[in-house]
């Protein structure tokens, strides 16, 4: 040892000593030192000290900086004889631990001597059964190797590695001591230290076998080594030859899990979950079947063990993870976590392991452990994961979800608020699976919670644009869906806002971000169809809701599509977007879908329809389309009406220049084609009142003009229905009246006067259908059919007078022919109504038996110039007064009313006309006399 005390010890032995012992004693303990003061700034190198009293090497003997010196060899016979007494060794490690706190002295041994003391330390460690020699001697080995070269390192991992993997080791408490340092050696990250181990398979062997003894700090401490050197055994394997840990399966295994189940202490239990996770990871669990674990268990100890009567690693591995999810150490829970994650999601693993797991509650414990983890990341990101696994188990684990479904409500309030937060998607994803199968477990108050949850969390990644992963952010969309259909959800007013307030966050946030991730669109629409339908479905919130979601679509989507789809690359967007709009059309209970029909018309829909076919040639295009216009048609012109478009929707091409081709073949034997003619017709009709023009004029005016020429005939027996020929009429006359703005679209005469004389036989109804106001006005300048209109004006005056309404349609861009139509064109100077007024007027006056009808067309004309008091200025220029005066003048005409309605309309035309415009006129002076008496 020490010269000091331990020198009077050797030199005065007990009598009762033998002779060895006092041998040993005078051979062994023979160091010096020599207390003296010293400054470590003055200290010099002292002359070579002596030989020390055993008479060793003086080159042995290392001087201080008190001014002793200690012999090497002194010091390892001491420290290496199993039979000296501790409270020397104890003194002469701590001896040699402060000379090495010194630099000189370090240097010197450092340079010489250092792997003279190797073999010796090693020894100590498994010759004294002594905790405070061992942490003297460990912190010794560790000051050594991270002050010497690494060679000294790997050569004491070496020799306790050769110890512990010894054919002759005989396990006892002692080898304790050496694990742990092994342990922490195999933990520097400064030194290679595993590749100086030489037999790794022999260690692993004896360590295994170590872990039958029955002490728990043993068991800790090999499990810390297994541990690392496994990490450290497959970061060198190459891939090839034989797996050694492989080999020891499923021994290995069992051992391990028997220790984790039966031991108390976090830990065993951690290095013991460490190493299986390092198992779990290379597949271990799933390649070890249930036969191999029974070769090393007898029933009775398995049964003993789980509580089971049959062996099963499943079960086993089972009742191992259980007290490490309850213990009080986050490290270890989160360690047991990550352990059944593994074990888990090891891609050979069968679903059977899940099914297990779930029988055996540890879903119930991991939902324990998260109501008990105050949110902490770690346990919350590890629990969720294993959840999200457990989940797979749909039979089985989904009968146990409602158990937890307050605490993943409670974690989704915290998670809500981080963005991208790992957990987000695994939370909302078992939520999801709670509402689905158990929506009537919801309370009222939960359902609002997440509603207003999600609400927040969509909210953040509308803000910022980048706070959302993809699948949490089409989680979320499903999640309230669900929500949605749940049946504590009906009737809900606290859920309104939320349902607003999500569906704007999610299309904004989708909107922004489809260049880059469509699929997030996708999942937007969807909510928002389903908002629409729950607003439909629950009367007392359809108004507000329903008026809100129509409102997202025609300010943010509708927009977005218009510009967006000559670049869109995506048929499955445009197709949801087409499906959404779809969904409210056919959904009509608030008018909300007439308002947003009117809209996509007055943006060029039908125009838009056809770009995204022609972009997107497929069926499944097509049919959307179609199916959508006949829609927009039900909704803006009645229900049925657009019927023609949905059966002919699979016959119908794709492209308008293919339709006008279709257009224009005769149809009289094939019922198809007829079926496709009249879609093609309704389609045009349609789009006409807003000027949507889905081919060049031209190549339209030709092809109505073909289909009349072709199918005239069949027009003339009656083949096609007024619905039809209403529609013809109205594209050929809009055509025509565009032709007639520019002279380079030629005509054909002969399909006018077809079309004009079917119209004028057939005596079509005009007042039945709505009619372009242009279309109304090219009619009106046909002067061959001016006593058909005027008949037109008698029926609309008789109508007007049986509904006892003026029947005024104030439309945009279209309109019935009724009084303000009417009024429009006799005020007008390009068509001939103004003119077939006065004549109509007229004629009635010379027949006999017309004195009603006669005064419904004074007091049609009255209102005409009450609504365009221009129009009193046209009826003049037309001979009216002339008219007035034969009928004030005509002696049979004595009724009242008559005289009424002739007295209005002289009063009417005074009125509004301009001064100069009657001045010549003689007939004004005596009517507006008869008129006042």
């Amino acid at each position: 040892m020490f010269y000091n005390e331990f020198e009077r010890q050797r030199a005065e032995p007990a009598e009762s000593e033998d002779a060895q012992q006092k041998q040993q004693l005078e051979e062994g303990y023979r160091l010096y030192i020599y207390s003296q003061p010293y400054q470590e700034d003055s200290y010099s190198p002292q002359p070579p000290a002596p030989a020390c009293s055993q008479g060793h090497r003086s080159s042995l003997i290392l001087e201080t900086l008190e001014g002793g010196s200690i012999c090497l060899t002194c010091f390892s016979n001491l420290i290496s004889n199993s039979k000296s007494p501790t409270i020397h060794v104890s003194y002469a490690l701590s001896q040699l631990s402060r000379a090495l706190s010194h630099a000189p002295f370090l240097q010197i041994l450092r340079t010489l001597h250092t792997h003279l003391l190797v073999s010796p330390l090693v020894s100590a460690l498994s010759y004294f059964d002594d905790e405070q020699i061992a942490r003297q001697t460990i912190n010794i080995v560790l000051d050594l190797c991270n002050s010497c070269d690494p060679p000294v390192c790997g050569e004491f991992v070496a020799r306790i590695a050769d110890r512990l993997s010894s054919g002759a080791l005989e396990w006892s408490r002692r080898q304790v001591y050496s694990l742990h340092c092994l342990g922490l050696l195999l933990s520097s990250e400064m030194h290679n230290s595993f590749a100086h181990i030489k037999d790794v398979q022999a260690l692993f062997s004896n360590l295994m076998e170590g872990l039958q003894l029955p002490s728990e700090e043993i068991q800790g401490e090999i499990f810390f080594v297994l541990y690392k050197l496994s990490i450290l055994y497959y970061d060198t394997k190459d891939g090839n030859g034989t797996d050694i840990l492989h080999a020891l399966c499923p021994k290995l295994l069992y051992l391990a899990l028997e220790a984790l189940i039966k031991t108390q202490r976090d830990d065993v239990r951690m290095n013991c979950v460490a190493f299986l996770l390092v198992l779990a990871q290379r597949g271990f669990f799933g390649n070890v079947s249930a036969n191999d674990v029974s070769s090393w268990s007898s029933d009775e100890t398995f049964m003993h063990l789980t509580g089971h009567d049959g062996p099963s690693l499943n079960i086993l591995f089972a009742e191992a993870v259980k007290g490490s999810l309850l213990s009080s150490d986050d490290q270890v829970q989160i360690g047991t976590l990550d352990l059944v994650f593994h074990y888990l999601s090891w891609e050979g693993s069968p679903s059977k392991q899940i099914q297990v797991l779930v029988e055996e509650h540890i879903g119930d414990y991991i939902f324990e452990v998260l109501r008990l983890s105050e949110c902490k990341d770690p346990i919350v990101n590890s629990c969720l994961q294993v959840l999200d696994l457990l989940s797979k188990s749909e039979q089985a684990f989904r009968q146990k979800l409602p158990i937890g479904f307050s605490t993943l409500v409670k974690v989704l309030h915290y998670v809500a608020k981080v963005p991208f937060h790992p957990a987000q998607t695994h939370t909302l994803n078992l939520l999801l699976h709670c509402l689905s199968d158990f929506p009537g477990i919801i309370s009222t108050s939960h359902i609002v919670e997440i509603g207003h949850l999600l609400t927040e969390l969509l909210k953040i990644h509308a803000d910022s644009g980048t706070a959302m992963l993809t699948e949490t952010f089409n989680m979320a969309c499903s999640v309230f869906v669900a929500l949605l259909r749940s049946p504590s959800s009906h009737d809900n007013s606290n859920l309104v806002i939320s349902i607003q307030e999500a569906s704007k966050h999610a299309i904004i946030a989708s909107l922004s971000s489809c260049r880059t991730d469509p699929s997030q669109l996708l999942h937007a629409l969807s909510a928002l169809t389903e908002a629409y339908a729950y607003s439909q479905e629950n009367s007392s919130l359809n108004m507000k809701l329903s008026k809100s979601i129509v409102g997202i679509c025609k300010t943010h989507i509708l927009p977005w599509i218009i510009t967006a789809v000559d670049e869109m690359d995506d048929e499955e967007i445009v197709l949801g977007v087409l499906e959404t709009f779809h969904s409210i059309l056919l959904r009509d209970s608030d008018n909300q879908a007439e308002e947003f029909a009117e809209v996509l018309v007055s943006s060029h829909w039908f125009n838009l329809s056809f770009g995204c076919l022609g972009l997107f040639p497929t069926e499944k295009m097509k049919l959307r389309v179609y199916l959508m216009l006949g829609s927009i048609v039900d909704v803006i012109f009645g229900i049925d009406s657009g019927q023609s478009i949905r059966d002919a929707a699979i016959f119908l091409p794709s492209d308008p220049t293919d339709l006008l081709f279709l257009l224009g073949q005769k149809s009289s034997h094939n019922p198809e084609l007829v079926s496709c003619q009249s879609a093609i017709l309704l389609i045009l009709y349609a789009a006409s009142f807003h000027d949507d023009r889905l081919a060049d004029e031209k190549l339209v005016l030709a092809s109505l003009e073909q289909y009349i020429l072709v199918n005239g005939n069949n027009f003339l027996i009656g083949a096609a229905d007024s619905k039809t020929m209403t529609q013809l009429l109205n594209l050929y006359a809009l055509s025509r009246a565009f032709a007639n703005t520019n002279y380079q679209i030629p005509y054909s005469p002969e399909a006018e006067n077809i079309l004009l004389k079917i119209m004028v036989e057939k005596e079509w109804d005009l007042l039945s259908g709505r009619i372009h106001s242009t279309s109304l006005k090219w009619l009106f300048q046909q002067e061959k059919i001016r006593n058909f209109l005027s008949y037109q004006i008698l029926e609309l005056c008789r109508t007007n007078n049986s509904n006892g309404t003026n029947m005024i349609i104030h439309k945009k861009d279209y309109q019935y022919m009724d009084v303000r139509a009417i009024a429009e064109l006799v005020a007008s100077e390009d068509n001939f109504g103004a003119e077939i007024v006065v004549c109509l007027m007229r004629q009635l006056a010379q027949e006999e038996g017309q004195e009603q009808d006669l005064i419904l067309v004074l007091n049609l004309m009255a209102d005409i110039i009450n609504i365009f008091p221009a129009a009193a200025d046209q009826l003049c220029y037309h001979g009216i007064s002339n008219g007035m005066n034969n009928l004030y003048c005509h002696s049979r005409m004595s009724s009242p009313d008559l005289f009424v309605a002739m007295a209005l309309l002289t009063l009417t035309i005074l009125r509004f006309v301009q001064p100069e415009t009657i001045l010549d006129e003689e007939f004004w002076l005596p009517i507006s006399m008869k008129a006042g008496s």
